[in-house]
């Protein structure tokens, strides 16, 4: 049965954002394709997905890779919008850099290609990341969408997934220049930290980042100074507001609330009061980059708006983490 609205293709369909972004379509009456990678050794089990309300009619999942940018043309064929999610990871850094950025760059426009010959593809949301816009020489608290990350610049403070960081804004860069030179109608979504619950079974890297003070990730305090966060549900639904948006045009930075490294402190230490959270005290010889606020001014004068805030990104995120087993602490109640 097709959708009401249409059929959408999402790629890296197995993902946190990805994941929850194909729920939320098939609440609202879209029909999905959505794209996995092969894995020859390993057979993933995506009853999370198969098993989502509306799925046995409106969900048909895919393989592709983005080393072979062909295999996404049979998802995207006869979709109306495309909601380029998938982003290649080498954890265990087996290639250069610049061979991953490299492929990474190629595999998008090779998607963008195919939905220029698909014929159908109304608009391409591109999912694009903060650390796409933050890392630069600009001396400003608040940065808006006009602000792209410097390579240089990314090289010299050497911030926490490095690769990712340079990866995410030359893909964003290339998609669009690739988008305004063949009349594709592209617009990228800039999502800050997502936080929140997740379907996938893995802990998704972002809710694990942000949960620092309560894993006891030491290392990671540095990172987390000043802090641009949104929660899941908001980032799905501002995929689907800009898929929608008649006027869409350009980037669109999706970010919520912004903490202080204190300001985490506080509001854990006050909610979990059983956990050891690290106190302000202790926090104040901290040091590390102080990563600009990101606006999304833009996005809300365009109409969408922001449901949760960040007492549900973290109990949700906190109480999600404990029904899968993440997290073991006594399951006092979440206030």
């Amino acid at each position: 049965m097709e959708g009401e609205k249409g059929k959408v293709c999402v790629t890296g369909g197995t993902g946190f954002i990805a994941s929850w972004l194909i729920m939320k379509l098939l609440q609202h009456g879209y029909s999905v394709n959505a794209t996995i990678r092969s894995h020859p050794q390993i057979k993933k089990d995506i009853g999370y997905l198969t098993n989502l309300p509306g799925a046995s009619e409106r969900l048909q999942i895919f393989k592709a890779d983005l080393s072979e940018p062909q295999s996404f043309d049979a998802a995207i064929e006869g979709c109306i919008g495309v909601f380029h999610v998938a982003h290649p990871v080498d954890f265990e850094e087996r290639e250069p850099q610049e061979t991953v950025i490299r492929r990474s760059v190629e595999g998008t426009l090779g998607i963008l290609k195919g939905c220029m010959k698909s014929k159908t593809v109304k608009r391409v949301v591109y999912t694009s990341s903060t650390a796409a816009v933050v890392y630069n020489n600009k001396d400003e608290d608040i940065m808006d969408e006009s602000s792209w990350s410097d390579i240089d610049v990314i090289n010299s403070i050497k911030p926490l997934g490095r690769s990712y960081v340079i990866s995410k804004t030359r893909i964003e860069r290339a998609a669009l220049e690739f988008a305004e030179q063949h009349g594709l109608d592209l617009v990228s979504l800039i999502p800050s930290f997502v936080v929140g619950p997740f379907i996938c079974p893995g802990f998704p890297g972002s809710v694990h980042f942000i949960l620092a003070m309560i894993l006891g990730n030491q290392h990671h305090y540095q990172y987390l100074k000043n802090t641009s966060m949104v929660h899941v549900d908001d980032v799905a639904s501002a995929h689907i507001f800009l898929l929608e948006y008649p006027d869409a045009k350009g980037r669109y930075i999706c970010s919520s609330n912004i903490l202080t490294l204190y300001e985490m402190s506080e509001l854990l230490s006050a909610k979990y009061p059983q956990l050891p959270i690290p106190a302000i005290d202790s926090l104040k010889e901290i040091q590390g980059f102080r990563i600009p606020g990101a606006s999304s001014k833009k996005l809300l004068d365009a109409g969408f708006k922001y449901k949760y805030g960040v007492d549900e990104m973290f109990d949700e995120a906190i109480q999600c983490c404990k029904e899968k087993g993440f997290l073991n602490f006594s399951p006092d109640s979440i206030s």
